[in-house]
């Protein structure tokens, strides 16, 4: 060792990392609005849209835009990704327009232009939907779509009557979707009148809310609605008689829009995914969501380094400190990562690969509370003390 007379400081670089948890309030919102300011809005391109009430501004009056971004704007203030389409001479020519595809030139068209977000503009939305441009064929590409985004889907039921809503469930088996029933009634201050504010735009944007205030381990469900006034077709709900029709579309995972002492509200935590299964609740799919997403980008810095038992310690480590945080958060029950020798042989460590496993579990909403309620003569035993008490 060459002769030194003074301080050196070594820089350590190793050691686990700290991850921050993914943005799950961003939206993708994909609508039409022929008269919107086509700089402010250019056809099939990705938005991004900070300041929601200067660019409902820009919405133009015709399509769904300028509705939806109000339906959102009374719930939050939303970071937001925005893909205007045209609205087509006829339904199937719509449904084209919103699906979208991939050009010859690879550019991406409709709401497939919401996957190309993160590369544009550098967020990637997670809450996404087509409100009020919602058809069977819309709803389950909206579903590929979310999937494919690590993202989450809200969309209208299709139907006037209960039976018509639950078979148009059963069109669906998407994880990553909710559907709702029915739409809003809401005051239009442009046109003076009252309107159908679409249910798909207003979850979005409470989803959005509660996300930012509670977690994305907190469901849709009997949190109030901001704005409205009213539905737009009946819906019998009551809290404690399961023959309502709430109560059915929840029994065949539809999330009901229902009136409450408490001001409208959605009902329902369930998903289209497989009645029972682990991601039948909204909040399990969104945490799940949130867990692949944050470990996945946080783990860069790991990517290349020399495979040696202390840099496995320091991942194993960094995603416990996840861990660690999510739990004091209420968002997870608990979770752990760990070292498993026997998904980790020799020969795959010598070629560079390196399994890490872990579990977690997600805290459930409290969808069925019961009380046992008993008549008693056991508070008659000390009657006469309490007489001679009170004397």
């Amino acid at each position: 060792m060459a002769f030194k007379h003074g301080i050196t400081i070594a820089e350590i670089t190793s050691g686990a990392r700290t991850l921050t948890a993914i943005s799950t309030a961003i939206i993708g919102l994909v609508a039409t609005a022929d008269d919107a300011d086509p700089a402010a809005f250019p056809l099939d391109t990705p938005v991004l849209v900070t300041d929601i009430e200067t660019m409902i501004g820009k919405a133009g009056a015709s399509g769904t835009l300028a509705t939806a971004l109000r339906a959102i704007a009374d719930q939050t203030r939303p970071v937001m990704v925005v893909v205007r389409v045209a609205e087509g001479n006829a339904p199937a020519d719509l449904a084209g327009n919103v699906i979208g595809t991939t050009q010859a030139d690879g550019r991406r068209t409709g709401m497939q232009a919401l996957l190309d977000a993160k590369d544009i503009i550098g967020i990637k939305p997670k809450i996404i939907g087509t409100p009020g441009l919602e058809s069977q064929a819309v709803t389950a590409a909206l579903a590929v779509v979310a999937q494919k985004l690590r993202g989450f889907a809200y969309a209208r039921a299709i139907g006037t009557t209960v039976p018509e809503l639950i078979a148009y469930r059963g069109q669906f088996s998407a994880r990553e979707l909710m559907l709702l029933a029915p739409d809003f009634i809401a005051f239009d201050p442009v046109a003076k009148a009252n309107i159908t504010s679409f249910a798909a735009a207003r979850a979005m944007g409470l989803r959005a809310l509660i996300d930012e205030q509670v977690g994305p381990h907190k469901t849709l469900s009997n949190t109030a609605v901001a704005g409205v006034l009213g539905v737009t077709q009946p819906m019998r709900w009551d809290i404690e008689d399961q023959s309502t029709d709430a109560a059915l579309l929840n029994s065949k995972e539809v999330t009901a829009v229902v009136r409450t002492d408490a001001g409208f509200r959605f009902w329902g935590n369930r998903t289209t995914a497989e009645s029972g299964g682990p991601f039948a609740f909204e909040g399990t799919v969104r945490v799940a969501q949130l867990l692949t997403d944050t470990i996945v980008q946080g783990m860069l810095w790991a990517i290349d380094k020399p495979l040696t038992p202390s840099l496995a310690k320091d991942i194993i480590e960094t995603v416990n400190g996840l861990f660690r945080g999510l739990k004091a958060a209420g968002v997870i029950l608990g979770a752990n990562a760990w070292f498993d020798e026997a998904n980790n042989d020799v020969a795959g460590l010598r070629a560079g690969k390196l399994r890490i496993d872990f579990d977690y579990t997600v805290p459930p909403p409290l969808e069925d509370l019961g009380f046992n309620q008993r008549i008693t003569d056991a508070y008659f035993a000390d009657f006469s003390a309490q007489l001679a008490a009170d004397v």
